[in-house]
């Protein structure tokens, strides 16, 4: 592919026919994208689904597998806009996915309040930043650190972007659960569906997923555990049916 920079390469994106450019030393998609794009609700055929801090694309490129809606990737990076934006050309899924360069605080004036059935976002986890990581590496600074976004600012856009009764899926750190359930009670997202990750089995949750609904009704239900790695190293059986269908390939 002639427009890739000098540190970036095509790889595939999982199991599935698709190719995401990546890099490096700027960013690569990770496990947590593949697991959200697994988890959240998208509307099968007609809709529009919304994919806050998009990064490189790997979350709207593998949602344009399970729907045949409209997406739209917002991520306030040139560098990460830009390469999410050339893998969904190299796709050629121009006509379903577009990707903006934009900051999400934004995203309520510029696309409308309700505009949206379904929302998914990889946020910034981490609340503070050292100078060190920003001055190491600006690009991840930004995507892993609550430098342009707060976890505040992004429960409240996205509950101002989904439509009544939408549903919202992110995924983020056990440890900022409370949190997560405080500001989607106070900006109308009913937590709906908890699930949390588990490196290896006997290992703390280092991840989850949560989904609420706008203006749901309390329902909570706390699905079945996941485990990353077998005790080899290896994916587990779990993982790969997730992944890869039924016989794990």
């Amino acid at each position: 592919m002639s427009d890739l920079m000098q540190d970036e390469r095509i790889d595939f994106l999982v199991h599935e026919d698709l190719k995401i450019i990546q890099s490096l030393s700027v960013f690569s998609f990770s496990l947590d994208a593949v697991l959200l794009s697994r988890f959240a609700w998208v509307p099968i055929q007609k809709g529009k689904i919304i994919d806050l801090c998009s990064g490189n694309g790997a979350v709207a490129l593998l949602l344009s597998k399970r729907s045949k809606a409209k997406i739209t990737g917002v991520e306030i990076q040139e560098r990460l806009h830009s390469m999410a934006t050339r893998s969904v050309a190299l796709n050629h899924l121009e006509e379903q996915i577009q990707m903006d360069l934009a900051d999400i605080k934004e995203a309520p004036a510029i696309y409308g309040y309700g505009a949206f059935d379904a929302l998914t976002c990889n946020p910034p986890y981490f609340a503070s930043v050292h100078e060190e990581d920003f001055n190491q590496n600006e690009h991840l600074a930004i995507a892993r650190h609550e430098i342009h976004c707060s976890l505040e600012d992004v429960i409240r856009v996205s509950s101002q972007l989904v439509k009544q009764g939408g549903k919202v899926a992110m995924v983020h750190r056990p440890n900022r659960l409370m949190e997560i359930l405080a500001y989607m009670r106070e900006y109308k997202l009913e937590p709906k569906k908890l699930q949390l990750i588990y490196p290896k089995a006997g290992s703390e949750a280092n991840m989850l997923l949560i989904e609420g609904m706008k203006n749901g009704k309390p329902d909570l239900h706390i699905l079945p555990p996941i485990t990353v790695y077998s005790e080899d190293g290896q994916y587990t059986e779990q993982l790969k049916r997730m992944f890869y269908g039924e016989d794990g390939k």
